[in-house]
């Protein structure tokens, strides 16, 4: 099995059907969850300085990391997550 990182992009004010299928989708992929979280503030640093992250449609909020046999089946399981703006998946690398 490989591993995947699912970034999860944009917030929104939580409602209880958001929260109930966020709850649903973590209890479907429970199997095959390594790690998960969620972010708070941040910060962006660049050659030309530093500044806060808001929170928006473009924030990063969450990741999960799973298991599963290709980027194909990572990317079939991530379609089942109720993401707010999007989710991205990308292969961790070994080594």
């Amino acid at each position: 099995m490989k591993k995947f990182a699912l970034l999860h992009y944009g917030f929104e004010k939580p409602t209880g059907e958001i929260m109930q299928a966020w709850g649903e989708w973590f209890e479907s992929i429970a199997d095959i969850a390594v790690d998960q979280g969620g972010f708070g503030a941040g910060r962006e640093i660049s050659s030309s300085g530093t500044k806060d992250l808001p929170w928006g449609m473009e924030s990063i909020t969450g990741y999960n990391i799973i298991e599963a046999e290709s980027l194909d089946d990572a990317e079939r399981i991530a379609k089942g997550n109720p993401f707010i703006a999007s989710i991205r998946v990308y292969e961790i690398r070994e080594g």
